[in-house]
């Protein structure tokens, strides 16, 4: 059986450039116009890509309206402010791709979230990947660069061994690396690129008040290391 995915995009052009950007004997690509269009298509589909700014309804309304079950929905959206990212990842979107985009990355993120619906991982972990999610929305660490996925498994990992920390170069960024196929030294840099992302976008108070104590000010960011240990401990006390 073919792996159903349905784009819900009112661009035809960049419909019908994703549909042939997949191999027809694997994947059943369908196209929408619109919101409204998508709801009457979307049952028992894998994956849809949605776009956000649509007529008639747009990805907003789509996503109040979809009974989400296990499909994977990936925004693929020209807006790129904190407030429409978080709207949409709130509303049950599993990633966010910023347009432009190439269609290779589109089929790469799709096979991901095609990978982690296969794996039906249990509740636990995937209200622990909503927590991380709702902390990168709040820290300002947008989900389109690299290292947002990196940094989101780092923690995880520092979770399941809180002792990895203290091995970051040796076993951290080797572990993260090899899940993404890539190596430690990207993943180090990416890492420290979404860190700086939050910084600069002024988010200080919102990560004080995250962690309930003033840790850090605009002039002090904290190294990769830090950062991910901070987080995976406020994880681990609120699950205690």
């Amino acid at each position: 059986m073919k792996t159903r995915i349905l784009v819900i995009d009112d661009n035809p052009e960049f419909s019908e450039e994703v549909r042939a950007g997949f191999d027809p004997e694997v994947y059943d690509v369908d196209v929408a116009a619109n919101g409204k269009e998508g709801l009457e298509k979307a049952d028992g589909v894998d994956c849809i890509l949605l776009d956000l700014v649509m007529p008639v309804m747009d990805g907003f309304a789509f996503l109040e309206n979809f009974n989400k079950k296990s499909t994977k929905i990936i925004a693929v959206s020209a807006l790129s402010q904190d407030v429409f990212i978080a709207k949409a990842m709130e509303g049950g979107c599993d990633y966010y791709l910023l347009k432009p985009v190439a269609i290779d990355v589109i089929i790469q993120k799709v096979e991901e979230a095609l990978v982690q619906k296969t794996l039906k991982r249990p509740v636990k972990n995937k209200t622990l990947e909503e927590r991380i999610t709702k902390i990168f929305i709040s820290v300002g660490i947008p989900p389109h660069i690299k290292g947002y996925q990196y940094l989101r498994e780092a923690i995880k990992l520092s979770i399941e061994d809180p002792d990895i920390i203290n091995s970051i170069t040796k076993k951290l960024y080797p572990g993260v690396a090899a899940k993404f196929d890539t190596s430690p030294s990207k993943v180090e840099r990416a890492i420290r690129h979404a860190i700086e992302v939050g910084w600069n976008r002024g988010k200080i108070e919102n990560i004080n008040s995250l962690f309930g104590v003033r840790v850090y000010s605009q002039n002090e960011k904290p190294t990769n290391g830090e950062f991910i240990a901070l987080v995976a401990d406020k994880l681990l006390l609120e699950s205690v």
